[in-house]
């Protein structure tokens, strides 16, 4: 078994793991870990955008409890507002580091998404993830303090009992992984590990996340010991394409924010005013997803329409310019007519418990991102709030192995 030892050992190369690692870096040996290429996660697939506070016209307290009312008030408050209050300086971040957000004016572009009572996503087009991981990555490859390995598929953490003189400790001291190229399985000591592995959307078998999103990260950190929490708690993003070849491919919310309907293809008329007749396609998720999902069973269809075509094309073709090119790939134009689209599992809103810092239940690990239960998402994540978390928790965790391990989870109570 070969064996490498850093400062810190990152496992995930998506905006949680490359955030905490670009912050780490600064004083720290920091190494990361990708279970397949470093842009295989989540992150590079997300479309819509990032929410923050940005607008003269918007509040902190409105981003917060339209946080609060997606999440049916299950969220944790200190968590929202720690979040949203972080949103404005992560995006400055992400900005000097080169990421070309659409502008308007001497601003950035804001749209709109289901669940937001403002304007409040910046976006680069409609394709803002892949554009974040390029920024992200391109900061990472050049800094001499941060090694990147893809093709580690992680086994499992080490922990105190793997090592006689730790027995019984509960310290994590990093991860065993298997290297795909040679079969071997390596371990990577760290004096902390960073868990930014993503959720388990794959466990579904409609979903649109990566085919790595499987949970690994969630499994491993509660076979150490750490708990994990609201797992039930998965999130239906109401639009995926509907196509028998293409099972993943996301529509994304903003879509609906710039003026796309839902529309019954057997009456011809759009539905969302039988289910909220107040926010009609801008609805949260869930009450949009449970809707198509209603209109599906009760008609017998096979899918619903989102329609967009009534908009300029050149409006359509420049806000959603990956969606239109992909589509018509499939024989779609949607700027002339319908996309099919039916639900699908999109988001893992629990798993392993971490308070404001990071920190896990276990000392020497902590998690950022879509593996985490923060309390931010609470029963349903309120639409581009995943991106922000990932950032704000990845800057979060610049505490690192310099940090002293806590036993308190992120709402307060001490760990069984």
């Amino acid at each position: 078994m070969t064996a490498t030892s850093h400062d810190v050992l990152i496992i995930g190369s998506g905006a949680a793991g490359l955030s905490a690692a670009l912050v780490l870096a600064q004083q720290l040996r920091v190494l990361v870990l990708s279970k397949g290429p470093l842009t295989s996660g989540s992150t590079a697939w997300a479309q819509g955008g990032i929410a923050a506070v940005l607008d003269a016209g918007d509040t902190f307290e409105q981003h917060i409890d339209d946080t609060m009312v997606a999440g049916a008030g299950l969220n944790r408050r200190e968590t929202v507002e720690f979040v949203i209050e972080q949103a404005p300086q992560a995006i400055e971040r992400l900005v000097a580091l080169g990421v070309p957000f659409n502008a308007e004016g001497p601003g950035l572009h804001l749209t709109r998404e289901g669940g937001h009572s403002h304007r409040r996503i910046v976006h680069v087009d409609d394709a803002t993830g892949w554009a974040v991981q390029a920024a992200l990555l391109k900061a990472a490859e050049a800094n001499p303090n941060i090694t990147l390995l893809p093709d580690r598929t992680c086994i499992d953490l080490i922990t105190g009992r793997h090592e006689e003189r730790y027995s019984g400790s509960g310290r994590i001291w990093g991860a065993y992984a298997l290297d795909a190229a040679t079969g071997r399985v390596e371990a990577h000591t760290a004096r902390a590990t960073i868990m930014a592995s993503g959720g388990a959307g794959r466990v579904y078998q409609f979903s649109t996340a990566p085919r790595g999103a499987t949970g690994d990260g969630i499994a491993m950190a509660w076979r150490a010991g750490a708990r994990v929490s609201n797992m039930e708690m998965m999130q239906f993003h109401p639009t995926c394409l509907y196509n028998l070849d293409v099972k993943n491919f996301l529509i994304t919310e903003a879509v609906r924010g710039e003026g796309g309907r839902l529309i019954n293809p057997r009456t011809g008329k759009r539905f969302m005013a039988y289910y909220d007749e107040a926010r009609m396609e801008l609805a949260p998720r869930d009450v949009v997803a449970r809707a198509i999902d209603a209109e599906i069973k009760r008609f017998g269809l096979d899918y619903v329409h989102l329609d967009i075509s009534h908009m300029p094309p050149d409006f359509v073709r420049a806000h959603f310019p990956t969606i239109h090119e992909k589509l018509l790939g499939l024989g779609i134009d949607m700027t002339t007519g319908p996309i099919p689209v039916v639900p699908a599992q999109h988001y893992t809103c629990g798993g392993i418990l971490i308070d404001l810092a990071g920190r896990t239940d276990l000392p020497g690990l902590y998690a950022a991102g879509e593996c985490t239960e923060s309390g931010l998402h609470g029963a349903n994540r309120l639409a581009s709030n995943s991106l922000l978390e990932c950032f704000v928790f990845g800057d979060s965790a610049r505490a690192g192995p310099s940090s002293k391990p806590s036993r308190r989870s992120a709402n307060g109570t001490r760990a069984g």
